[in-house]
């Protein structure tokens, strides 16, 4: 993600504030209109080892102003506030030499945050008003969530994580773990087992199992610093990794056919958007595998994303923002053949059942939905999507939040956060906050 800035006329070109770092987010224009104030991360899901940066305006050298948060605000007191640990922190700020001019303190406690997505439920207005919803957080650890709607805990604890797969066998789950780089980590749940098997130091995402769950298939900048690429390596940690594609188009593995001999992956095009691909892969573990080329199964001026084989080979679900909002579809494949909507109200990352004519797929509002569906010849139908749980998954940014298990009867997901307040609605209102601001973090001369 990078930020741009606009100036109020039309002819003039947007001006980009990218960095080398993966993800800008939460631009806020300094008073004076000379410089920009935004939070740089290297990883897209771990925010609390972020950097508050500031740009001059129009043109000028960035500079790191804080280290370790996020969601960085500057108020009228001379302070910078920003998230850190789940924690609202305070440092004194000169806003004409653009540098911190003390030592961070703690302001809060407990102020409703995520440092996954990078978000803060907070706000500070001129007059010296602060406005927060309590609560934790957000660092979940992965959860068992049934078809009744209990959830129990898969692990006590782990932070952090995202883009769950299940292996074919179900007892492996392989996932990205965020911990100052974005790594693949394979999870055997019942013996607690946790085991890491990238180690590059380059971003390693979205981990995607083979059919035999030999290998496993992910996304990597270790060739090109900006650029998502594919390789894939065994999944026992034998052997090295292999790379499968190469692009100057960021790419993203998705799912794999039953056969084992075509991946469908997404590449981010800047022609076309978001395109559906697939690569066929020959070979075999003897004689050695060989990926051929890429061709383009589906692409359009929208964003076609997370293309998911069904377990036969003969359709292909993923979803795309056509209609001006994200919905899942299924076409048949390879094709020619139909195209059906599935989902009604927003849907995102298609999940088929191996032990039912279900399909599932998650809400904008975090819940999951499923869609019983029969299939006549060369037609795909499918019954009106019904709430699966009203248990609510937590955002993770661009990346998964949940996976089906091979029984078809469980997920894992990461659970929506829970605050401290007995409503969800609640809101503290914090008065004279610039006052207690000036207390706790006066101002050091120099």
């Amino acid at each position: 993600m990078r930020l741009l800035l606009r100036s109020g006329g039309m002819a003039e070109p947007a001006t980009s504030l990218a960095t080398d770092e993966v993800s800008q987010r939460w631009p806020q224009v300094l008073p004076g209109g000379k410089a920009v104030l935004f939070t740089s991360s290297s990883s897209p899901v771990a925010y609390d080892e972020a950097n508050l940066v500031v740009q001059p305006l129009p043109t000028g050298a960035r500079k790191v102003v804080q280290r370790g948060g996020y969601y960085g605000r500057y108020v009228p007191s001379g302070h910078l506030v920003y998230l850190h640990d789940g924690s609202l922190l305070a440092v004194p700020f000169d806003v004409s030499r653009l540098e911190v001019t003390g030592q961070p303190v703690v302001a809060l406690d407990s102020v409703g945050s995520n440092p996954v997505s990078g978000g803060a439920q907070f706000e500070v207005s001129s007059s010296g008003t602060l406005m927060y919803v309590p609560g934790q957080t957000f660092s979940d650890p992965p959860y068992w969530l049934d078809r009744n709607g209990k959830t129990t805990p898969m692990r006590a604890t782990l932070e952090n994580w995202f883009n769950p797969q299940f292996a074919p066998d179900g007892r492996h789950l392989a996932m990205n773990v965020a911990d100052g780089q974005n790594d693949v980590w394979v999870y055997e749940w019942a013996r607690d087992l946790l085991n890491r098997l990238t180690f590059d130091p380059a971003d390693d995402r979205k981990p995607v199992w083979t059919p035999d769950g030999r290998r496993i298939v992910f996304a990597s900048t270790r060739a090109d610093k900006s650029t998502m690429n594919l390789y894939w390596r065994r999944s026992d940690g034998t052997g090295d990794e292999q790379r499968l594609t190469v692009s100057r188009n960021p790419q993203f593995p998705a799912s794999w056919h039953p056969s084992g001999k075509l991946l469908a992956f997404e590449e981010q095009n800047p022609q076309t958007n978001f395109d559906l691909m697939i690569l066929p892969v020959e070979g075999d573990e003897m004689s050695g595998w060989k990926p051929g080329e890429p061709r383009v199964f589906l692409n359009s001026p929208f964003a076609e994303r997370e293309p998911v084989f069904s377990f036969d080979g003969r359709w292909l679900a993923y979803w795309s923002n056509e209609t001006g909002r994200n919905e899942v579809y299924v076409q048949s494949f390879p094709g020619p053949g139909g195209k059906w909507q599935i989902s009604t109200g927003s849907g995102t990352y298609p999940t088929w059942s191996r032990t039912k004519h279900e399909l599932f797929y998650g809400t904008a509002g975090g819940q999951i939905m499923v869609a019983p569906y029969t299939v006549e010849g060369d037609s795909f139908r499918a019954e009106t999507p019904r709430l699966w749980s009203g248990e609510h998954f937590a955002a993770r940014g661009p990346n998964r939040a949940f996976d089906l298990h091979p029984d078809g009867e469980r997920f894992v997901l990461a659970r929506a956060a829970r605050t401290q307040s007995s409503r969800k609605d609640d809101v503290t209102f914090v008065f004279n906050f610039f006052d207690e601001l000036r207390r706790l973090a006066p101002a050091t001369k120099r």
